[in-house]
């Protein structure tokens, strides 16, 4: 008896065209190892190879099918793309020889394609450019794949409340899908205009062609990988800091209203109650650690302003540089920095984490149940942006903070049963689900990497990273039964 209802063939043709996509990709970082008359070129020769090989089988065995793609088709698209890209970009970091292990080359990929931006790598000194590129490339690649299904996909499958963020008339089919088209591709384009406007700044601020364009890339997507050991930190640049916390809060809000705005709705972006809500996030995690701060000894004005506002950004962006070791900055210091590694920027930009609208929405519900208890006859809408909060609405963003903490709270279990200390699990475990990148501790701190890790702890932290880019929903409801059927 056949279960299983779903027609594959559009999915696997969606899934072969991404493929193609990744393999030309893959010429990217080829041509650069072959510029700076490294080998590394013929491990991106062959990784592209393979992997538009694969590409073509799925696409080829899928030709001739004219069927649509169903909302269970794209839930398993959103699901698969993440996972089979990631396991096809590990290839080149398998072949080279700064990454032994399939395990580390995995993790690797993952923490690129989710703009995660943790690594294993201990001395990017002794990576090859073209590896370099690749995990830049990864991050940018993915933070497009982010804005364009929380802005045309997401909202569509009603995932976390992402309904919010629907496109007005998306009920018929017929006008979404090519409306839907148009603005993914004017996203795309502005995404590039921002990434080549932030490589000239960098190049402005001192920073050569290449770690420019690393850099830029790493920074629009909120990614956080570098070409140095030592983060944007090791340039020693303040202008540059002060222009990389600029380009983190613009890739942290919706791209959809900098269209508003270029379309002529200039007050779009400063009326809107999530980027209000962000920024006074912002504002409040950079004036308490401010406050904490000045009662040392050594205090510094102006330095402490920079790296305080730098890390606080970099964190809450979900970004991940970093110019200090700001573990060490006290127990409150750290108490903050890790709860704004849950948070995350906007809905509709590279970040990722529980979003700033989900807790705004968790506020308005809970202050509704507290008049309820006071006046239980008074009848209360909140709205949100002018929308209507649904019940839908509030329960699905109430499930998604539900299975968000479970599975924080699972995988923290998990990695502290692999030998980790408590507080090297907790924020590890934040960090993955959070797509943030650095953790706190002796470990997987600002100044070190994951390479230290057991095994266990990085695959089970690879899965966190896919579920918490994934929206936590999208990913676990193909492992549903009643989805197959």
């Amino acid at each position: 008896m056949n279960f299983i209802t779903i027609d594959l063939r559009p999915v696997l043709s969606i899934l072969g065209i991404f493929l193609v996509g990744l393999s030309a990709a893959m010429l990217i970082p080829a041509a650069t190892d072959l510029i700076y008359g490294n080998l590394g070129w013929q491990d991106f020769l062959i990784s592209a190879v393979i992997t538009s090989f694969f590409g073509l089988m799925f696409f080829l065995i899928s030709r001739g099918n004219e069927n649509k793609l169903n909302t269970k088709g794209a839930f398993l698209i959103v699901t698969l793309s993440w996972i089979i890209l990631s396991v096809f970009s590990s290839i080149p970091f398998l072949l080279s020889n700064n990454i032994l292990s399939l395990t580390d080359a995995f993790f690797e990929s993952v923490s690129g394609l989710t703009t995660t931006g943790s690594t294993i790598i201990n001395d990017l000194n002794n990576v090859s450019e073209g590896i370099i590129v690749w995990r830049s490339l990864l991050q940018w690649l993915g933070g497009i794949g982010i804005i364009v299904s929380a802005v045309s996909i997401l909202p569509n499958l009603g995932v976390g409340g992402m309904q919010l963020f629907k496109l007005e008339g998306s009920e018929s089919s017929e006008k979404l899908m090519p409306r839907t088209a148009s603005l993914a591709t004017e996203i795309i384009i502005l995404y590039f205009i921002l990434s080549s406007v932030c490589a000239l700044m960098y190049w402005f601020c001192g920073l050569s062609f290449f770690d420019s364009t690393i850099h830029a890339m790493t920074t629009i997507a909120t990614g956080g990988f570098s070409s140095n050991s030592e983060s944007i930190g090791g340039f020693n640049s303040h202008s540059l800091e002060y222009v990389c916390i600029a380009f983190m809060i613009l890739s942290s809000l919706p791209f959809v209203l900098y269209l508003k705005t270029i379309r002529g709705k200039p007050r779009a972006l400063f009326v809107d109650e999530q980027v209000t809500g962000f920024f006074k996030t912002l504002l409040l995690s950079f004036l308490l650690i401010m406050v904490f701060l000045s009662f040392n000894d050594n205090f510094d004005f102006s330095s402490t302003l920079r790296n305080v506002l730098f890390n606080v950004t970099s964190i809450l962006t979900g970004t991940g540089y970093t110019t200090s070791s700001y573990d060490d900055w006290g127990t409150p210091a750290i108490i903050i920095f890790l709860a704004i590694t849950f948070i995350g920027g906007c809905a509709g930009s590279t970040t990722c984490g529980i979003k700033v609208f989900r807790l705004q929405v968790l506020l308005k519900n809970s202050g509704q149940v507290m008049n309820k208890l006071i006046s239980p006859n008074r009848v209360t809408n909140h709205k949100y942006n002018g929308e209507n909060l649904t019940l839908e609405i509030v329960e699905s963003v109430m499930t998604f903070l539900f299975i968000f903490f479970v599975t924080f709270v699972i995988i923290a279990l998990i990695l502290s049963f692999t030998g980790l200390d408590i507080l090297t699990s907790i924020s590890a475990s934040a960090t993955s689900i959070s797509n943030v990148g650095p953790g706190l501790g002796n470990i997987i701190g600002p100044s070190y990497s994951f390479a230290e890790i057991p095994e266990l702890a990085k695959w089970v932290l690879s899965f966190g990273m896919l579920a918490g880019r994934l929206e936590f929903l999208t990913f676990l409801v193909i492992f549903s039964r009643s989805f197959w059927k």
